[in-house]
């Protein structure tokens, strides 16, 4: 018995497990992946994501999000559901791999660029892929909302929000500007405030902003201009890092949603 069980600890010939411990893969989550989940849970998907590249992996929360950004999109009587059942488990993993296969079809046909993104990429949960994925999805959502509000038809993109918001800073007498979504005049944060002030006039305390230039003043100011968003009722996904950082993406977020605020706002006005 002793010689079987050493042998057995030696060579058991047990697979490598596929998935990581679920401690590591929550300690490994970077900051963008913390704000595409948030943003997932936040439109009400089910099961609820908590490890982005595993509960995406079958292609059933994609397809709920693309039903929620265009409504009617998914063909659902195409979409393999059941795959918990015993009786399909050896055919599991081509029935994720067709579900896989539709999403990235969807993307297509919304004009997402997925050049060289494969379903496959999915359902092996490749980072890469998946997060760009999941960046069009997020960006689709936030557009479709504007697209919405703006009500007369015109295409709603990046240039769009900015060419609203430097119209919105001049208007209300301000002097700042910004040039796109890597301008590095955002890291210090006083242009969204600026804006955040312009849509509610008298919301931002000027004096609490700093302006020695540091890192950590910076770090206060995005802070403060993030909390002062969702104040006005926007619905900001990013983190104070990201507008210190300038990152693009998610810095257009943060302009978008308030240009969201901004149109629902002047809605009622424009139906009395």
């Amino acid at each position: 018995m002793a010689f079987v069980a050493n042998l057995f600890n030696t060579y058991p010939a047990l697979d490598a497990p596929e998935v990581q411990p679920e401690d590591d893969v929550n300690n490994e989550e970077t900051r963008e992946e913390k704000t595409y989940r948030n943003w997932m849970n936040s439109m009400g998907v089910k099961p609820f994501v908590n490890y982005i590249y595993e509960d995406l992996a079958n292609g059933l929360i994609i397809f709920q999000l693309y039903d929620i950004i265009k409504p009617n999109s998914v063909n659902w009587s195409r979409v393999n559901q059941n795959l918990t059942d015993k009786q399909v488990q050896f055919k599991v993993k081509f029935l994720i791999l067709d579900n896989c296969n539709y999403a990235i079809e969807l993307g297509k046909q919304m004009n997402f660029k997925l050049v060289g993104i494969q379903g496959s990429n999915l359902q092996e949960k490749n980072k890469l892929y998946t997060l760009a994925l999941v960046w069009q999805l997020m960006r689709a959502y936030i557009l479709s909302l504007l697209q919405k509000l703006t009500g007369d038809g015109k295409k709603i993109d990046e240039k769009s929000i900015v060419e609203w918001a430097n119209n919105k800073l001049k208007s209300a007498g301000k002097k700042t500007f910004i040039n796109s979504f890597q301008d590095p005049v955002i890291s210090d944060s006083r242009v969204i405030c600026d804006l955040i002030d312009s849509i509610k006039p008298s919301s931002i305390k000027f004096d609490l902003l700093k302006t020695d230039d540091s890192v950590e003043s910076k770090m206060d100011n995005a802070r403060y201009a993030v909390s002062m968003a969702r104040k006005i009722g926007a619905r900001v996904f990013a983190l104070p890092e990201d507008i210190v950082e300038v990152k693009q993406k998610m810095v257009m977020t943060i302009f978008a949603t308030l240009m969201i605020i901004d149109y629902d706002t002047q809605r009622p006005s424009e139906t009395q």
